[in-house]
């Protein structure tokens, strides 16, 4: 092969490589570093002079917002240019997860079918089959563009993942315990992650959003939220009646929830302070379910839930290192009666190193101190496989 003056595009190494804030492309530049660093979705129109001046040799932008001129001179510059593409409802190119706020901006004036959320369901409904190449290719970006920030939010993190069914009701006994779990586990240290939906999701990350408060303010929030039970067949009340609760507790404790647009009609809840939100489910799925290294929580639910246990059983069950994640069911008479799980569970683990890693137990209150148990290794009365 004939060697070409063409710059190579190699993964950047050092540090601030990755710039994904007007701060950070400002330190970067002023120590004169912009050299084959990724710039993501960073509005630089108002940084011409930068650009026209900077060394940008290897660099790529990926949908910075830029004038032409400045555009024209990094590309003769050797960087690479990923301009924005107009007319979406989201940023293929975004380095950070959404917020809140970001998806749930326009609902107090416009409602929820005002919001980018909506809008980018409404996109994604009608290109899914269209069979167009770019649309797909758009949104494959970003949903590594999210696997990326997720990646890097949870670094070092130790993660519980929360599962169970959205059709949890606000205002039952079941949310409520939800949501104390996930309060228990974010003031053990844990970062909650949920599917980041409505039900049983919610709950958990509004457990984790009341961590940091005093213990009355759950019981409070719950009551104001039992106003609105569910998100059908208002996703407009029902999410109006979580930033009520934000407004009136404001800064709670952070936690993360992985959503998906491949169920359009469940909307994401407002108490994850971190949404990494997703197109294809499947990657969502696997990503929650690999990113939940300190274990798994799986409470009461359906087909889905199911599905999410296997799909942590899977590894677990082929882990040769010894150190299968732990799982905790909770609620006996549904993993063995109802949707007879458990024992399919108990019949794979036997023998194997995911056997002292999973635990069954009857009250959601349980399951912090089974999850204790399986992580230090030491069986838990109420929880052991054996008990079961």
């Amino acid at each position: 092969m004939q060697p070409t003056d063409e710059p190579a595009f190699a993964p950047p190494t050092g540090e601030d490589r990755e710039i994904e804030t007007l701060a950070e492309f400002d330190e970067v530049w002023r120590r004169g570093a912009l050299a084959g660093c990724r710039v993501q979705a960073v509005d630089l129109t108002e940084r011409t002079s930068a650009l026209l001046t900077a060394d940008v040799a290897g660099a790529v932008f990926l949908g910075c917002p830029m004038r032409e001129d400045a555009a024209a001179k990094v590309r003769v510059s050797g960087a690479l240019v990923f301009p924005p593409v107009p007319g979406l409802p989201f940023n293929p190119y975004r380095g950070l997860l959404y917020t809140p706020g970001d998806l749930f901006s326009g609902l107090a004036d416009g409602g929820y079918d005002a919001t980018p959320d909506a809008r980018a369901y409404d996109w994604f409904q009608r290109t899914k089959a269209d069979g167009d190449v770019f649309s797909s290719m758009l949104r494959a970006i970003h949903d590594d563009s999210i696997s990326d920030a997720l990646d890097e939010l949870l670094a070092g993190a130790a993660v519980v993942g929360v599962m169970g069914g959205h059709a949890m009701a606000r205002g039952t006994e079941a949310y409520a315990g939800a949501a104390r779990l996930g309060r228990a586990l974010a003031r053990a240290g844990f970062t909650v992650a949920t599917g980041g939906g409505p039900g049983a999701m919610e709950a958990a990350n509004l457990g984790a959003y009341a961590s940091v408060f005093a213990d009355g303010m759950l019981d409070e929030a719950l009551e104001l939220l039992a106003k609105a039970p569910s998100f059908s067949p208002s996703v407009t009340e029902w999410a109006r009646a979580a930033f009520a609760v934000r407004e009136r507790w404001p800064s709670g404790g952070a936690s993360v929830g992985i959503p998906t647009w491949f169920y359009g009609h469940e909307p994401p809840n407002a108490f994850a302070s971190h949404l990494a939100k997703y197109f294809a489910n499947a990657t969502r799925e696997d990503g929650l379910l690999a990113r939940s290294n300190a274990g798994v929580v799986f409470l009461p639910g359906a087909a889905g839930t199911v599905q999410e246990v296997f799909d942590n059983a899977t590894p677990n069950y082929y882990e040769s290192r010894g150190e299968p994640t732990p799982m905790v069911l909770v609620d006996r008479a549904h993993w063995t009666a109802h949707l007879p799980v458990w024992p399919l569970l108990q019949s794979l683990a036997r023998g194997r190193s995911m056997e002292s890693r999973i635990a069954l137990v009857d009250r959601v209150e349980e399951a912090p101190a089974a999850l204790d148990a399986l992580l230090s290794g030491v069986a838990h009365a109420s929880s052991s496989p054996a008990s079961a």
